[in-house]
């Protein structure tokens, strides 16, 4: 493919957007909250076991109540997301998260729409969306969330 002056166009013009969502109070919001969870040392512990262990429960999934260690790992992986689940910090990163995922999905969602309202866009859930719901929840839209 040939790149012309008007996709050169196009890609100054996505850094651009790139630059803009950088600079947003959204991404500055999970950029704080994302550097107090893995700047707290024995948070990102926490985090390191929990994942360790999500290991272990993928392993014991595959086996089911057959495997040896089902009920241990099963009730370590709920103690253990519990109580990350429970920490201010983490449960400020998934909101934050969440703000960032649906600010994505909007700007997907106008970009497509500026292309043809049947344009389907990747929503933050994996699945595509034609955005008949006019608009992301977060914007008022009436989609069913």
């Amino acid at each position: 493919m040939m790149m012309t002056d008007e996709w050169m166009r196009v890609i100054d013009m996505a850094e651009e957007l790139s630059d803009m969502l950088l600079r947003s109070e959204v991404v500055k919001t999970y950029q704080d909250a994302y550097a107090r969870v893995y700047s707290n040392s024995d948070l990102r512990k926490k985090i390191i076991d929990f994942n360790k262990m999500k290991e272990q429960y993928e392993e014991v999934q595959r086996f089911g109540r057959y495997h040896p260690d089902y009920k241990v790992i099963m009730k370590e992986i709920r103690l253990q997301k519990r109580a990350l689940d429970l920490r201010e910090e983490v449960a400020a990163l998934r909101l934050a998260e969440n703000d960032v995922q649906s600010l994505l999905d909007e700007v997907g969602i106008l970009i497509g729409n500026s292309v043809s309202e049947a344009v389907k866009v990747p929503a933050g859930d994996g699945a595509f969306t034609n955005s008949s719901c006019g608009g992301g929840c977060s914007s008022g839209g009436s989609c069913s969330c």
